[in-house]
C-alpha cells in the first residue's frame, strides 16, 4: 500500500472553494494509485469564527484566566470541525472518507498542555481504514494522553502531526498545503525578486523555518528527517509541484543538488538588543550564571548571545525587553538597549567549510549602507542584526549577492 499523507492548512478549509480544491489534491493522489491520510487544521485564522484564536477568545471572554486544560479542550474543536466538514466534502465529492480525532489516530502524547510531545503513534485503526480504500481524515495539531486527556501539539503543530503520521505509516512523501506555492528564496513582501525554490534539504528548510521564514513547523522538518520521509509544500490552489525537502540523492526523477553556497533568506523582525557592560570579569564574579538564570526563569528567551569577559549581549522579544531590563537591573549597572532592530539571515547547506561566506554578506550590506549590529553563524547559517528599517533593503542586498533570484 503506497500511503501518502497530505495536510491542509487554515486557509485550504475555510470555504467551501477551498474545501472543493482541497477534495482536487486527494483525487490526484487517488488517481495516481496513493493512499491518503488527510491532516487538517482549524478553519481560517485570526478573526474567522472557527479560527484557534477564536476559540481561545470565547474562553477568555468568561472571564479569569482559563485552565490549560480547559483551554486545550477549547483549542481542539477548531480542529474536530474541520474533520467533520472536510469529510463531508470527501464524501459529497464521491470519495469514500471517515474522520480521526487526533487521540482516535493513535497520537499519544505527554501531559503537558499547550505544547504536548508525541511519545507514540498507533496507527493500527488508520491502517484498518486504509486496508478498506477509505481516506482517513485526521485532527491536526492535538493528541491524547494515556488516561484519555485531550492535548495540544503547540500553535503550527498540525504539520507535526502530519509528519508523524508519514514517519509511523511510512507514507511515501508527506504534503504540507498552503496558500502559496511552495518555499521561497526570501519573503516575497520584502523581496521582489523572491522565486519558489524547487528542491530544498532538512536542514536548509529546518533552518529557515527557525530564523523566521513561516512556511513549516520545525518539528515537523526534525520528524520527517528522522524517519528519512520526504516533504513537498505546495499550494492547495495551484498545480505547481511546490518544493521538495530531502536529503536523499534523487527521488521520482528530481535530483536534490545541494552544492549552492546560500539556498534562501530569512528574517525575524520585532526583536530588541541588550547591552550588558560589567565593570569585573563576568566568569569570575558568576554575573554569567546569574544573568542567563535570571532569563530563564523568567521565560525570557535569548538569541545572538555573545559573551565575553566584561561584556555580554544578546536579543529579545521586544514585549519581553521591559520585564528582562527589570530583572537585569539587580545584577549589573550598565545596560543598554536598542530598540526597532531585525535578524536577517542567509541558509545554505553548502556554505559549511566554504571561506568567504561572511566577507560576501558584509561586502553586500556595507554596498547598501547598512550597519551590522551583531552578528552570529553556523554550519549552514549567518545572521546579522540590523536595524529594522533597513531590514527589507538588506534582504534585497542579500538575495542579490548570492543569486537567489536567478
Amino acid at each position: 500500500m503506497r500511503i501518502i499523507v497530505q495536510k491542509f492548512g487554515g486557509t485550504s478549509v475555510v470555504s467551501p472553494e477551498a474545501r472543493l480544491a482541497l477534495a482536487g489534491k486527494v483525487k490526484e493522489a487517488l488517481a495516481a494509485g496513493l493512499v491518503p491520510v488527510v491532516v487538517v487544521s482549524a478553519m481560517g485564522r485570526t478573526g474567522d469564527p472557527y479560527a484557534t484564536d477564536t476559540l481561545i477568545k470565547l474562553l477568555k471572554s468568561e472571564g479569569g484566566v482559563p485552565d490549560t486544560r480547559e483551554l486545550d479542550l477549547a483549542m481542539s474543536c477548531g480542529e474536530l470541525l474541520s474533520v467533520a466538514v472536510v469529510t463531508q466534502t470527501l464524501r459529497a465529492q464521491g470519495i469514500e472518507a471517515k474522520g480521526y480525532t487526533g487521540g482516535q489516530a493513535g497520537i499519544l502524547t505527554d501531559h503537558v498542555y499547550g505544547g504536548a510531545r508525541i511519545l507514540e503513534i498507533r496507527p493500527d485503526a488508520l491502517r484498518s481504514t486504509l486496508d478498506n480504500g477509505i481516506v482517513a481524515v485526521v485532527a491536526g495539531f492535538q493528541g491524547m494522553t494515556a488516561d484519555g486527556e485531550i492535548t495540544t501539539l503547540g500553535r503550527g503543530a498540525s504539520d507535526t502531526t502530519a509528519a508523524a503520521l508519514g514517519v509511523a505509516l511510512k507514507a511515501e512523501v508527506v504534503e504540507i498545503f498552503t496558500d502559496v506555492d511552495g518555499v521561497m528564496t526570501a519573503d516575497p513582501r520584502l523581496v521582489a525578486k523572491a522565486r519558489p525554490l524547487e528542491t530544498m534539504t532538512y536542514t536548509e528548510i529546518c533552518e529557515m523555518a527557525h530564523l523566521g521564514a513561516k512556511v513549516v513547523h520545525p518539528r515537523a522538518v526534525e520528524i520527517a528527517m528522522e524517519g528519512r520521509v520526504p516533504l513537498r509544500i505546495r499550494s492547495t490552489f495551484s498545480p505547481s509541484p511546490g518544493t521538495l525537502v530531502t536529503d536523499i540523492r534523487s527521488i521520482a526523477g528530481v535530483e536534490i543538488k545541494h552544492d549552492k553556497v546560500v539556498t534562501g533568506l530569512a528574517y525575524i523582525s520585532q526583536v530588541a538588543l541588550i547591552k550588558l557592560v560589567s565593570a569585573e570579569d563576568v566568569n569570575v564574579t558568576g554575573k554569567v550564571v546569574e544573568i542567563f538564570n535570571a532569563m530563564a526563569t523568567a521565560g525570557i528567551s535569548v538569541d545572538m548571545i555573545h559573551v565575553m569577559p566584561f561584556n555580554i549581549s544578546f536579543i529579545v522579544k521586544e514585549d519581553k525587553l521591559e520585564q528582562a531590563v527589570t530583572l537585569l537591573s539587580a545584577l549589573v549597572t550598565c545596560i543598554e538597549t536598542q530598540n526597532e532592530v531585525a535578524k536577517v539571515s542567509v541558509v545554505g547547506a553548502g556554505m559549511r567549510g566554504v571561506p568567504g561566506v561572511m566577507a560576501r554578506v558584509v561586502a553586500s550590506l556595507y554596498k547598501a549602507g547598512i550597519a551590522i549590529l551583531q552578528s552570529t553563524d553556523s554550519h549552514t547559517n549567518i545572521s546579522c542584526l540590523v536595524e529594522a528599517k533597513d531590514m527589507s533593503q538588506a534582504m534585497d542586498a542579500l538575495h542579490d549577492e548570492f543569486g537567489l533570484g536567478a
